[in-house]
């Protein structure tokens, strides 16, 4: 056992896609792995509907409140040199992240050694690693990180994140690829591909798939913001109505305000198309919730413009739904097109009409794909295979 104790840090723990973040937490403990939460900040609690919610919340410690004590200890141990380096390469931005996450860098370090916990896994590489590193830095714990999307998306000072990791987990090939063209020699020897998983028990259909026989009912689940083209899946309705077909869409999930942001954008795109009775977003809902209304849809079908992989298309793939994503960003590493899934293309209204009513008026390809979609789940995006991997290279690096 190479750590008695994990720190785990997730930022604003717990919130309304962390689901499996939770299951890997639990797959870990089963195998005698301590496991001690670490988050930036709470998220607004219309974002974190699960059942665990308040569980994992009494649990976490929250490090982005000032604490007098991380305070003085930030300021006696700055990384001037760091901080010069970035300076003087023009790194404006990353000074100043270095700067605004000391405090929780060295609540951190110091919460680590009153605890005993030598080692720390930033599931994120934004403000996350940043923390970590600067831990690190000031010398704290070791730590590692996950890479689950574009390098782009996670700001300033990549290079001093990874520099000094154990380790790293990235999703995807086709990340891995962009992380060596990107970092290169700032990359960590050791580097693992492998998702992040779901309950495959938890999601596993009562009853062979079926389609419900009335009209055809659509489900997708993902955050409403505009790369997730749930405005394309909207106006995919509106073509298949017009072409005759009764179809019913519903959308789960909230913006990231809380449900005063881009969930504005498309309540006015469902009156602006007349799909008030036709459409409904649902907010952000329990993974309970979840389960039941994919057991009760047709067709899952996520329009993303970019998708690094997606929980959300693994959740609807070992329920037994019939799964449509789209050619974008990972998704062509969890769904091959035709045997265990159908993609479209991204932002393509009309290709997405058009394979959902291929899927719709096939129903032995909608079975086929339904019993080969939870079969490629089960064997390969199992939440043990993420802690698994995560146990395994932390007994690599560390042990």
């Amino acid at each position: 056992m190479p750590v008695q104790t994990l720190g785990y840090l997730v930022p604003q723990f717990p919130g309304q896609t962390h689901i499996f973040f939770w299951r890997e937490i639990e797959e870990l403990e089963k195998r005698g792995t301590n496991v001690a939460l670490f988050s930036t900040k709470p998220p607004p609690s219309s974002m974190a509907p699960h059942g665990w919610t308040d569980e994992a919340t009494a649990r976490t410690s929250y490090l982005g409140a000032l604490r007098p004590a991380a305070v003085l200890h930030a300021l006696r141990h700055l990384p001037l040199a760091a901080l010069w380096r970035l300076w003087r390469s023009g790194e404006t931005g990353a000074v100043k992240e270095m700067v605004l996450m000391l405090p929780a860098a060295a609540a951190l370090k110091l919460e680590c050694k009153a605890r005993g916990i030598s080692h720390v896994h930033a599931h994120s590489c934004g403000r996350s690693a940043m923390i970590a590193a600067l831990a690190h830095q000031m010398g704290g714990p070791s730590y590692s990180l996950t890479l689950h999307g574009p390098l782009q998306d996670y700001g300033p000072a990549q290079r001093y994140k990874w520099r000094k990791a154990r380790f790293a987990t990235i999703i995807t090939q086709k990340l891995y690829d962009e992380m060596q063209a990107e970092l290169g020699a700032d990359l960590p020897s050791h580097i693992v591909i492998q998702a992040m998983g779901v309950d495959a028990e938890a999601f596993a259909r009562p009853a062979p798939y079926a389609p419900t026989g009335k009209a055809l009912q659509l489900f997708s689940c993902g955050r409403l913001n505009l790369v997730k083209g749930h405005q394309d899946l909207l106006a995919a309705v509106v073509r298949l109505r017009k072409a005759g077909r009764d179809v019913h869409l519903e959308i789960a999930g909230e913006d990231d305000d809380g449900g005063t942001g881009f969930r504005a954008v498309l309540e006015a795109k469902i009156i602006e198309l007349g799909l008030q009775d036709h459409a409904t977003l649902l907010g952000a809902i329990d993974a309970q919730t979840v389960r039941r209304k994919l057991w009760a849809a047709d067709i899952f079908v996520l329009a993303s413009w970019a998708e690094p992989l997606g929980v959300a298309l693994m959740e609807a793939m070992v329920a037994g739904v019939p799964t449509i994503g789209t050619n974008a960003g990972g998704v062509a590493e969890l769904i091959t097109d035709g045997v265990d899934g159908l993609l479209a293309r991204p932002a393509d209204a009309d290709d997405l009409a058009q394979t959902i009513a291929r899927l719709a008026d096939d129903p032995a390809l909608a079975a086929r794909l339904s019993a080969a979609g939870a079969a490629r789940i089960r064997t390969d995006f199992h939440s043990a295979r993420g802690a698994e991997a995560l146990l395994k290279a932390l007994d690599e690096t560390l042990g």
